[in-house]
């Protein structure tokens, strides 16, 4: 970490004159999607969207580590607001949510851990990042648990098709076919990719005004898992799926370049390059981020996931993008908040980006 550069002073001009700042130059997701069509942000530049950052602090889709434990990702918003993210990436605009109740206990209806609950905090995800689209904002999704993934891609598939950059140390591909649901409830913080792809539970698979799955296999680049070569690895059904997979080790072997390259050879395959940009802090190595529920190692570097997010974004056609799993309870003495508001004001940073946030995102 010692030469990413903290940003959290940074303040962006245009964000401190007005709520509804423009990041210059970044094209409207709607626009760029249908590059004919009329927009219809009649009282927007289309040339230019503003940074908007929802805060969704749910822990709905952790399991409890011991009796009468709550994870503590529901705090993780908060504690990086308070450590100076809007000013970090420039945010013109703040949507926060309520925080859902969480419980360990069976709801009617589902094996999943607060399936109900969390089905309805999602349709409200869902139609704040479609608002968001709507009105020509990027949505940055601030979890929260890997849950919100799944309201995520479901609002930013009301605008389109979209392609989907999961950035984990996990590939949370767990569903019935590899688990038996009679057997224990399902925590969808494990399940969240499954489930995008339409394997699992119809309360997280099926959503309003969206065809199944959220996203196609081909579509989608696994970035960072680091069990795969284990011997009693949780879900190796993965492998027999289309999924382009990107484990720790070949990331760590080929380098920022190399694994940006094969990641946006996949995204321009698709019709139109659009994809939202999951980043699940635990692919941080454990020795930068204990802050989760899962720490592990070996993971990638902080400088190494910024350069190859900073490329894959440079590539155009990002919509939106989520952070999850930051557990404050876990971080006394703040550090991980600063690492984690440092990364993402780098990410977002005009003067870090090669002079290239005209085409970083859509």
């Amino acid at each position: 970490m010692q030469s990413i550069q903290c940003s959290t002073k940074r303040v962006f001009a245009h964000a401190r004159r007005s709520r509804r700042a423009h990041l210059p130059g970044l094209r409207c997701g709607y626009h760029e999607a249908r590059r004919h069509a009329v927009c219809p942000h009649a009282n927007l530049d289309c040339k230019v969207i503003f940074m908007e950052i929802i805060l969704a602090p749910s822990n709905l889709g952790l399991r409890p580590l011991a009796p009468g434990h709550e994870p503590g990702t529901w705090r993780a918003p908060a504690v990086l607001m308070a450590n100076g993210l809007a000013a970090a990436v420039g945010a013109g605009a703040i949507v926060p949510l309520p925080r859902p109740a969480y419980t360990p206990l069976a709801q009617p209806g589902t094996r999943l851990y607060n399936g109900v609950t969390m089905r309805a905090f999602n349709l409200e995800l869902a139609a704040r990042v479609a608002d968001s689209h709507a009105r020509g904002a990027f949505p940055l999704v601030i979890g929260g648990d890997c849950s919100v993934l799944l309201g995520a891609l479901a609002g930013a598939r009301r605008a389109g098709g979209v392609a989907l950059v999961h950035v984990d140390g996990h590939s949370d591909f767990r569903h019935p076919g590899n688990y038996d649901p009679t057997q224990s409830l399902g925590a969808v913080a494990g399940m969240d990719l499954a489930l995008a792809t339409g394997r699992g539970e119809a309360l997280m698979t099926h959503w309003p005004g969206v065809a199944a799955p959220l996203v196609a296999e081909e579509h989608i680049v696994q970035l960072g898992e680091r069990e795969n070569r284990d011997a009693d690895f949780a879900w190796p059904d993965v492998n027999d799926t289309a999924i382009t997979r990107i484990d720790v080790f070949d990331a760590n072997a080929a380098g920022p370049a190399a694994v940006a390259s094969r990641i946006n050879a996949v995204l321009d395959r698709a019709e139109a390059r659009r994809f939202w940009l999951h980043l699940d802090v635990d692919v941080l190595d454990q020795a930068q981020m204990p802050a989760v529920d899962s720490p592990g190692s070996p993971g990638i570097a902080p400088d190494a996931l910024l350069a190859i997010l900073r490329a894959v974004c440079n590539g155009g056609g990002c919509c939106g993008m989520s952070v999850t799993v930051f557990d404050p309870d876990k971080d006394p003495d703040g550090s991980c908040a600063t690492l984690l508001v440092t990364l993402l004001g780098q990410l977002f940073a005009p003067a870090q980006a090669s002079g290239r946030m005209a085409d970083m995102l859509v």
